[in-house]
C-alpha cells in the first residue's frame, strides 16, 4: 500500500473535524416568543473584597494567589468543582514554550513555582535544566518517541532539531496543589459558582451576581478580573472587544481531550515496524471514518501505558451553547469509535479501556478585550521591549521568524480595558489580534498575565488609584520579587 494517503494525518490532522450542524429534531423547539421578561429582585451580598477574580484557570489561580499574597482581600469564583482550568479540567496539561529555541528561560514566577511544588509530587514532567537547547539526539529520541516532538522541539539557526523547556503536569495533582495555593494564600473561594452579571455605577464595576445552588448572590469589590477565558464579562461591562478569528488558525477550534489508559506500546511499536502495510490501513480507515488518528504517550510517572489524544474541531462561536453541545455530544461519540477500532485493530490496545475524559472542552479562542494598547502581529517582530512589558514570551512557532524574533514582550496595558473603570483581563481574552492571540494565549502565557493583573490589583486598591494608573515602576519592583522574568 503506498504511503502517500499518511500527508492527510500530519499536524493539519489535529483540526480537520467539523462539529455536526443543527439537527432535524431542534426544528421541533423553536421558541413561539423571542423574549420574555425578567422581574426586579433584590440579591444577596455573600461577601465584599478588595479583588474579585472570576474564573478560576491558569490566569484566575494564578491572579487570585498574587493578588491575596499583597494583602488584599480576594474572592476567586469557578464554574466547576475544580480549578486550573484547561490544564486540568480540560486535560491540557501541557505547559509549553517556556523557554526559547536556544534553551533561555523566558516564564518563570508563579508558573515555575507550580511546576516546582508538582516536581516534589512526581506529578510534573521536563526535561533536565542542562538539556535546554541541546541538539544531542540521543537526548532528543525520547520526545520523538513520545511523539511529543511538536511540544518540546525546534530547529535552531543552524537547521538542527533543538530542545525546548516546556512541562507535562497530573492534571489531578494539579487540582489539589492549585486549592493549597489558593487556600495558603488566604483566598475566599466558591466553586460551582457561575458569575451571570456585573455590577456598575456608570463605567466602574462595583461587583458580581452569580448563580449556584444556593441560589443568586452578590459579591461587592473594588478591582473586578476576568479570568473566564472567554471574555464573559465583556459583555455585561459593556467594555470593547473583537471576536473575529482567521480560519486557519489554532484559535478557531473547540477540543475534546481523552486519555486511553492500559496499552502495551511495545507491541504497539513492533506492530508499526514490523507490519507497516497494516499499519497505514488503520490509520487511513480511522480517517475514512472521521475518527482520530494521532496520540501522545503519557509522560508522567506510572503513566507509561497512557495514551493521550486531542482531537481539535472546527468552531463557528465558541461561547454558542448549542454548538458547544454539538460538540460534546459527537466528540464524545468518535471518542468511543476511536478506541473501540483501537482495540480491535492495533495490537498493544486489546486491553486498553477510556481512562478519563475532559471535564471541560478545550476552548482555545473567542472574545479578546479592546485594551489601552492590543498586540498586534506586528508587535512579534519588535525588537524592544515596552517600558511598561510584564511578561516575556518565547517567540517558537513561527518558523524562521521566530529565529530572527526569539522572543515577544507584551505590555501591561494589553490589561486594560480602555472605558471601563475597577476592571481588567489576565486570560486568553487579552488585547490583541487573533494572529498574536493564537501564538501567546496557552496555560503559561494566561499564569503572566493573571500574577501582573493580581499584584497590580492589589496595589491599585491599596493606594486607591485606579488600575490603569498603578505605577509601573513600583509593579515591575514587585514582580521582580515575585520571580517574573522580566527585560
Amino acid at each position: 500500500m503506498s504511503n502517500e494517503r499518511l500527508r492527510y494525518h500530519g499536524p493539519a490532522g489535529m483540526a480537520r473535524y467539523h462539529i455536526p450542524g443543527p439537527s432535524e429534531n431542534d426544528k421541533r423547539f423553536v421558541p413561539s416568543v423571542t423574549t420574555v421578561t425578567e422581574p426586579p429582585r433584590e440579591i444577596k451580598v455573600v461577601s465584599e473584597a478588595d479583588v474579585i477574580v472570576v474564573g478560576g484557570g491558569p490566569g484566575g489561580f494564578a491572579a487570585a494567589v498574587c493578588a491575596a499574597r499583597m494583602g488584599a482581600r480576594t474572592v476567586l469564583l469557578e464554574r466547576y468543582g475544580h480549578l486550573g482550568g484547561m490544564c486540568t479540567g480540560g486535560l491540557v496539561n501541557i505547559i509549553p514554550n517556556l523557554s526559547d529555541i536556544g534553551g533561555t528561560q523566558y516564564i518563570g514566577g508563579i508558573c515555575q513555582e507550580f511546576i516546582d511544588r508538582l516536581d516534589k509530587q512526581d506529578a510534573a514532567f521536563h526535561p533536565f535544566k542542562l538539556d535546554w537547547g541541546s541538539t544531542d539526539e540521543s537526548v532528543l529520541k525520547y520526545y520523538k518517541d513520545c511523539s511529543f516532538h511538536h511540544f518540546f522541539i525546534r530547529k535552531n539557526k543552524e537547521g538542527k532539531d533543538a530542545l525546548l523547556y516546556s512541562a507535562i503536569i497530573d492534571p489531578e495533582i494539579g487540582k489539589n496543589e492549585i486549592n493549597r495555593m489558593v487556600m495558603e494564600a488566604g483566598v475566599k473561594l466558591y466553586l460551582h459558582s457561575w458569575v451571570t452579571n456585573v455590577i456598575m455605577d456608570g463605567n466602574q464595576v462595583k461587583g458580581i451576581i452569580f448563580e449556584s445552588k444556593s441560589g443568586r448572590q452578590a459579591v461587592l469589590g473594588k478591582v473586578i478580573i476576568d479570568c473566564t477565558g472567554d471574555g464573559d464579562l465583556l459583555t455585561w461591562t459593556g467594555a470593547q472587544y473583537e471576536d473575529d478569528i482567521g480560519a486557519d488558525l489554532r484559535i478557531k477550534h473547540l477540543c475534546f481531550g481523552y486519555w486511553i489508559g492500559g496499552v502495551e506500546f511495545r507491541a504497539f511499536d513492533k506492530f508499526v515496524s514490523s507490519r507497516p502495510d497494516d499499519y497505514i490501513a488503520l490509520k487511513n480507515e480511522l480517517h475514512d471514518k472521521g475518527l482520530y488518528i494521532s496520540f501522545f504517550r503519557g509522560m508522567l510517572k506510572n503513566q507509561e501505558h497512557t495514551a493521550w489524544l486531542h482531537p481539535h474541531f472546527i468552531a463557528e462561536c465558541q461561547t454558542d451553547v448549542e454548538e458547544m453541545t454539538r460538540m460534546d455530544v459527537a466528540a464524545r461519540e468518535k471518542a468511543v469509535q476511536t478506541w473501540e477500532l483501537l482495540r480491535d485493530k492495533a495490537p498493544g490496545f486489546e486491553k486498553s479501556y477510556i481512562h478519563l475524559t475532559c471535564a471541560q472542552l478545550g476552548t482555545t479562542g473567542g472574545r479578546r478585550l479592546v485594551g489601552e494598547y492590543s498586540l498586534r502581529e506586528d508587535d512579534l517582530r519588535r525588537t524592544e521591549p515596552f517600558e511598561d512589558t510584564i511578561a516575556i514570551f518565547p517567540n517558537n512557532d513561527r518558523g524562521k521568524e521566530s529565529l530572527e524574533h526569539p522572543v515577544v514582550y507584551v505590555p501591561y496595558r494589553t490589561l486594560i480595558p480602555r472605558d471601563i473603570e475597577g476592571f481588567m483581563v489576565a486570560c486568553r481574552a487579552f488585547s490583541s489580534d487573533d494572529e498574536a492571540n493564537s501564538c501567546f494565549n496557552l496555560i503559561p502565557h494566561c499564569m503572566c498575565f493573571g500574577q501582573a493583573a493580581g499584584t497590580a490589583a492589589a496595589m491599585a486598591v491599596q493606594e486607591g488609584i485606579s488600575v490603569r494608573n498603578v505605577p509601573f515602576g513600583k509593579l515591575r519592583e514587585q514582580l521582580l520579587k515575585q520571580n517574573v522574568i522580566l527585560p
